[in-house]
């Protein structure tokens, strides 16, 4: 394998929100000519509305209203000057009322994300370094990559964990001045809270941790003046906290604020903040209204309102509690997330309750892992108590038919999201075909030789032959990352005709296995250390040794689609047994059937490098291969190939000595290294000894005819039971690469070889394709699927790539 492609997460995004909106359940427009918050319409239907973040309903508040459209009247649309020159009439008047609510310092900005970017590059000196909560809002993350180009450090926790943080605290303590933790007060998608109580109390203990909160989900629904969760809990703002608030969603206007206790930070901020001098300024109607809303938030009223607000989240959490559904977290914020697990559950359960009448929120990736999809439901005080208690009947209702509609139950959901079931039964039961067989081993000494060989390996390191050899090189070593457990699965039909097929592998791989090189060098430096740092247990199609088509399906049985339903149950089981992290389905060809399953899966479709390959023809030689080529890339074998391969002893070792076979490993252990593009671990000693008793192993080696006891180059080589020809590692003497073309030479007589052992096929894998196809391999682009627990990982890898 070879370096992944890091176009990656765009084109994952672009195609999970694509299939949401083909769902119908994404990128809608609100119908209408008027809109009072209670309900709104959605494809020619009026819905009850349980998706804004207007939590108090003040957007449509009269005296907003009415200040907005004086404000046009008399200042028009917008004012279009920076407001470092001068800010339109009515902003002095916001900025004192939003400096009484919090009795700080504040800054009105344009928006949470703009201010971000304004206030984060201001606020983080180059001595300081930065520590993310994984789920911190996407504008705090990207405003945070920033400060990468001052080479401030920028690392990141899971969501929450206290004991990683003071870590990652005391691994900067001693270099860094400021060490800045960034998270969310109130998260958007479970609407859980950060623990603040706990995160001052980590403050006293190392005086350098500074925080930089984003509360724009906690505003004014909690805390005096509607300041907001972080402020309630925190009492009084420190000297040692930034506040981000806003004057959109529930405040009911727009805009955010940020609020600041240090007065010499707070001037630095204000004089010059990137984006807070440079953008456009509020609109005089935004102005207005936000003045207008805090005026309420500084009266008796606020609390009135929090409270008619308290009461409908406190119902609707009652009226939950009474159900099985899968809420994830449960909590007095009005934002709630009940699980679906797979996207397609989501998107059906979303479009049932649409049909009912309830318009929801669909949470999916990136907000929150792909097989973490779920409804995210928000409770305002537009909502009465009728439709509260309707949604969740339609809920209760509708939450296992979605399940049925889509292959899943329950169990799988609550699994998903590590959660514990009040009842051991299932909402819901698959419907896998009864008459389906399932033959689940723990070794390919319990398949059978013929039957696997006629389904399986047929271009690859994994015919029968091939896996047990794999068996007995991958376990009973030392180094944990050197043994693996495998499974072998076979789905058959009534009449014992195969369906499908696969192997899997269960090992610990490098988080950073698919991550730019740059990521992999700065792990690397953490790994001298710590050896298993960023490492994870992942289950997998095929294995890290062998390349491929590992899944074999039937494509024209009836019951397919049973079968690949019984995969992924399978695969489920046993990441849950055997305690895997991450799922990867391996190396497909770009099939829109397979894409749209595992999507609907919950697995996110990454492009792997291009796979090459080379049919021969029956009974060719190498003149006639090589008239096949190009005229130039005969040009090219010519110069860089044939004119060095005299100077070369080629040889053939079915047998190396113990001195060869030692050589053999130190040139692969050479490229091994020298590959931080696809980050893996070694491979254990005794896989090369085990090679070289093996009959279905060889190698290419080259050495210098001046000085032929020194091997500089080694192809180790597959020989298939279906006439494959598989060189499946490279080994160099990098001293030597450019005189000898070491790497081209070897792909030749690996060419040479095959055609002398007249095999039908060579599979060369994922490497270089730009040097196999100058010798006549076929290009193909492939793909893998990856399932993974949480975000965590991706995100970090996010941080560490920008760097």
């Amino acid at each position: 394998m070879a370096k992944i492609k890091h176009n990656n997460f765009l084109d994952t995004v672009n195609e999970v929100f694509t299939d949401a909106k083909e769902e119908g359940v994404l990128h809608l427009y609100a119908e209408g000519e008027t809109f009072n918050g209670r309900t709104i319409g959605v494809k020619n239907r009026s819905l009850f509305h349980f998706g804004t973040t207007g939590y108090l309903g003040l957007e449509q508040d009269v005296r907003l209203k009415e200040a907005a459209i004086d404000a046009i009247r008399k200042y028009g649309t917008q004012f279009p000057l920076s407001k470092s020159y001068i800010s339109n009439p009515l902003y002095r008047r916001l900025e004192e009322k939003v400096t009484e609510m919090y009795g700080h310092p504040i800054i009105i900005t344009k928006n949470s994300t703009l201010g971000h970017i304004g206030v984060i590059p201001s606020a983080v000196q180059d001595q300081d370094a930065i520590i993310l909560d994984h789920q911190v809002h996407w504008s705090v993350q990207s405003a945070a990559k920033i400060l990468k180009n001052r080479s401030v450090p920028i690392d990141m926790v899971r969501h929450n964990d206290l004991n990683m943080l003071e870590d990652k605290i005391k691994r900067y303590s001693d270099t860094r001045k400021k060490i800045w933790y960034m998270a969310d007060g109130i998260y958007s998608m479970y609407g859980d809270f950060a623990p603040i109580s706990d995160l001052m109390s980590l403050s006293q203990k190392y005086s350098q941790l500074n925080f930089y909160f984003d509360d724009v989900h906690g505003m004014s629904w909690i805390g005096k003046n509607g300041t907001g969760y972080v402020l309630s809990e925190l009492g009084e703002l420190s000297e040692n906290v930034l506040l981000f608030g806003t004057l959109s969603k529930t405040f009911g206007a727009s805009g955010a604020v940020l609020v600041c206790s240090n007065n010499k930070m707070y001037n630095r901020i204000k004089t010059f903040g990137g984006p807070l001098t440079f953008s456009a300024q509020l609109e005089p109607a935004s102005v207005a209204a936000a003045t207008a809303s805090a005026d309420i938030h500084l009266s008796p009223e606020i609390y009135t309102l929090q409270q008619e607000l308290r009461e409908r989240v406190a119902y609707f959490n009652e009226l939950l509690h009474q159900t099985d559904l899968p809420l994830i977290d449960q909590n007095i914020s009005p934002v709630f997330y009940i699980g679906t697990g797979m996207p397609k559950t989501g998107y059906n359960f979303v479009n049932r309750l649409m049909k009912e009448g309830f318009y929801v929120n669909l949470g999916i990736f990136p907000a929150v892992p792909v097989k973490n999809t779920g409804v995210r439901i928000t409770i305002s005080r537009h909502n009465q108590k009728e439709e509260i208690k309707g949604l969740v009947e339609a809920m209760e209702y509708h939450f296992p038919k979605a399940l049925e509609d889509t292959h899943t139950n329950s169990q799988r959901v609550f699994q998903a999201f590590k959660l514990e079931q009040k009842q051991k039964e299932d909402f819901s039961k698959s419907k896998i075909n009864a008459d389906l067989k399932v033959q689940l081993e723990d070794s390919i000494l319990k398949i059978d030789k013929q039957l696997w060989n006629n389904l399986l390996g047929k271009k690859g390191v994994f015919d029968w032959e091939g896996l047990k050899f794999l068996e007995e090189s991958f376990t009973g070593n030392t180094l944990k990352e050197h043994n693996w457990e495998f499974r072998y699965l076979i789905i058959f039909d009534k009449e014992q005709q195969p369906i499908l097929a696969t192997f899997m592998t269960v090992g610990l791989w490098k988080d950073d296995m698919l991550a730019a090189v740059g990521a992999s060098q700065t792990i690397e430096e953490e790994r001298k250390t710590d050896p298993y740092y960023l490492t994870s247990k992942v289950l997998s199609l095929g294995s890290l040794f062998t390349e491929g088509e590992h899944l074999y399906i039937n494509n024209d049985h009836l019951q397919k689609q049973q079968a690949l339903n019984l995969l992924v149950q399978t695969l489920e089981k046993i990441e849950y047994s055997l305690k895997a992290k991450m799922i990867v389905l391996r190396d497909f060809a770009e099939e829109q059937d397979i894409h749209t399953y595992f999507q609907g899966q919950g697995f996110v479709r990454v492009q792997m490098p291009d796979s090459c390959t080379i049919d021969l023809n029956q009974n060719e030689d190498l003149e006639t291969y090589i008239s096949r080529l190009s005229a130039r890339n005969r040009k090219h074998l010519r110069k860089e190939v044939l004119k060095t391969e005299d100077l070369l002893e080629i040889e053939i070792l079915a047998n190396p000595t113990s001195e060869q076979l030692e050589k053999i490993e130190e040139l692969y252990t050479n490229v091994h290294h020298n590959n931080l593009g696809l980050n893996t671990f070694s491979f254990p000693s005794k896989l090369f000894g085990n090679m070289a008793a093996h009959p279905n192993w060889e190698f290419i080696t080259i050495s210098p005819k001046a000085d032929p006891e020194k091997m500089i180059g080694v192809m180790l080589c597959y020989k298939n039971i279906h006439k494959t020809y598989i060189p499946a590692f490279v080994g160099m003497d990098y001293r030597y690469l450019e005189k000898y073309h070491i790497y081209r030479q070897l792909l030749f007589q690996t060419i040479k070889r095959a055609i002398g052992l007249k095999y039908n096929h060579i599979a060369l894998g994922l490497t270089a394709p730009f040097e196999k196809r100058k010798l006549g391999a076929t290009v193909h682009t492939t793909y893998a699927y990856i399932q993974t627990a949480d975000n965590y990982t991706l995100e970090l890898m996010g941080i560490l790539e920008s760097s």
